[in-house]
């Protein structure tokens, strides 16, 4: 099996060779359980408090229509009501599983289970209302109730999500580490899912293959530990908590083999079917009178309406921030010209964009005139990788320059491209054409989809993450693409700004 197709093998420094793992593979891990009990208390405390504030609302605040006198009821006449609301809630979920569903389920799909768990329950309430013909029942508290209970119970579904990714990604608290054996289509995909979505929890500290050349190759901070052979002394050796098999079913006997070794160790196991190498979102089931059948789905990546979408939210962003951009770029290309550097306002540098297309990115100049020629100097002195050299210390950068580099500001004019079609506002980063010229087959995987200003290599790490991991990113993006991935980014970008995370 080998790790990409057509790959080259390109010598390289042994500190590219070896790069720090992301975490290191000896040592104890951290666990995050929560009660069984605490999410359904919570629902139940959540809907008592949705109706108190809808009583609130309605007969204290009325904010849309006043209380006649006669129908002024005290709120023990909501009571048992206000009890069967709860307990319908809490049978409602059960039944649908809701508690049983990990974090990380779409936080789309479990809040459609509440929502709609909220509307039957407000329907139940007037049924019954209309059953014991209680004429001081207010229908436009009901409407407070769905409102309010839907913002608690999502909120704190929200709130729990961002609590377990902060403790996983920053505290390393309920993280699991795993162990990927096979790195064909399928363990590319899975190692992608996990490098763009940490929050999940899942942290790949290495892969094994039946290629033993190729399980000596590291990907990113991803440790290439060897051969299958070696897998009963890298458990012994490792702390590892979940070992997850993604070998083709021809290779059953094996993959049953591994089971059994990592049972007997105790490390729970995973398997993931290949489905003849496809993506499993583009797979679909049928039931034919208990018969499975499976469909394919075309590829999702970028149809014309999601392109148009696409484009759409990027000049609707644009124009929104138009005027404070405006004033941005004047007072940039004021303080550019005084720093006394000489040169122009913007700097121009040949990209290569969608489909290997070469186009010219607009920066602030942030460096002294010419400073190309020493790029290559600078990139042997300092043993960056060619294909995605990031300068510490650039000695050719101005003093305004340092603070826009540091801010990000120096990628403003970008919004230029963008404007022009060239670039969109989240994508992958458009390389240079020598960066190009090094490329491996599969990293040129990148260039299938417009590039971006900013992407999940920049929110997952930026400077800090090696160039083959940043190029899983993009692929896992380019796979995974929607507008919510895309909102997802840009406000993911706006504190990784702010707090100049990888910036150089």
């Amino acid at each position: 099996m080998t790790l990409f197709p057509g790959e080259k093998q390109r010598p390289s420094s042994e500190a590219e060779t070896r790069p720090q793992p992301i975490l290191p593979l000896v040592g104890p891990s951290s666990s995050l359980k929560e009660p069984l009990w605490l999410m359904p208390l919570l629902d139940v405390v959540l809907s008592l408090v949705a109706f108190m504030l809808a009583y609130y609302a309605r007969y204290d605040l009325q904010l849309i229509r006043r209380v006649l006198e006669y129908n002024d009821v005290p709120f023990s006449i909501y009571v048992p009501y206000m009890g069967l609301y709860s307990v319908w809630l809490l049978l409602s979920y059960a039944t649908a599983r809701l508690y049983r569903r990990p974090v990380s389920q779409s936080i789309f799909a479990e809040s459609a289970i509440v929502a709609n768990g909220v509307t039957n329950a407000v329907v139940l309430l007037m049924a019954v209302s209309f059953a014991v013909q209680a004429t001081a029942f207010s229908r436009l508290m009901l409407v407070y109730l769905a409102v309010i209970s839907i913002v608690l119970l999502v909120g704190v579904r929200l709130t729990r999500r961002g609590l377990y990714a902060y403790l996983r990604t920053r505290r390393g608290i309920g993280v699991r580490r795993t162990l990927i054996i096979g790195a064909g289509d399928v363990g590319q995909s899975v190692l992608r899912v996990m490098l763009a979505r940490r929050g999940l929890g899942y942290l790949p500290v290495g892969y094994l293959d039946d290629d033993p050349l190729v399980g000596k190759v590291d990907l990113g901070r991803v440790r290439g530990l060897g051969g299958l052979d070696q897998l009963g002394e890298v458990l012994d050796s490792s702390r590892v908590d979940l070992v997850v098999v993604t070998l083709p079913w021809t290779e059953h006997n094996r993959i049953m083999n591994i089971v059994e070794i990592c049972r007997r160790q105790g490390i729970a196991v995973r398997v993931v079917p290949d489905v003849f190498q496809l993506n499993l979102r583009h797979v679909h089931m049928e039931n034919l009178e208990g018969i499975p059948l499976l469909g394919l789905d075309a590829e999702r990546s970028f149809y014309t309406t999601n392109r148009i979408l696409k484009r759409v939210l990027d000049l609707t962003l644009i124009s929104l921030a138009s005027p404070l951009l405006l004033l941005i770029f004047g007072i940039m290309a004021l303080l550019i010209k005084l720093d006394g550097s000489g040169g122009p306002v913007f700097y121009a540098q040949v990209r290569v964009g969608e489909d290997g297309k070469k186009f010219n990115m607009y920066k602030f100049r942030s460096m002294i005139p010419n400073a190309d020629r020493y790029r290559q100097e600078l990139v042997k002195q300092q043993n960056q990788d060619p294909r995605h050299p990031k300068i510490v210390d650039d000695p050719r950068i101005t003093r305004i320059g340092r603070f826009i580099r540091r801010t990000s500001i120096d990628e403003l004019p970008n919004l230029i491209n963008v404007l022009l079609g060239q670039m969109s506002l989240v994508g992958p980063r458009p390389p240079t054409p020598d960066e190009v010229e090094l490329y491996d087959n599969w990293h040129m995987q990148r260039l299938n989809t417009v590039p971006g200003i900013t992407g999940l290599w920049q929110v997952s790490g930026r400077s800090h993450v090696p160039f083959d991991e940043m190029v899983l990113l993009d692929i896992y993006y380019i796979e995974n693409w929607a507008i919510r991935l895309d909102l997802e980014i840009l406000l993911r970008t706006i504190p990784r700004v702010l707090l100049r995370e990888g910036a150089y």
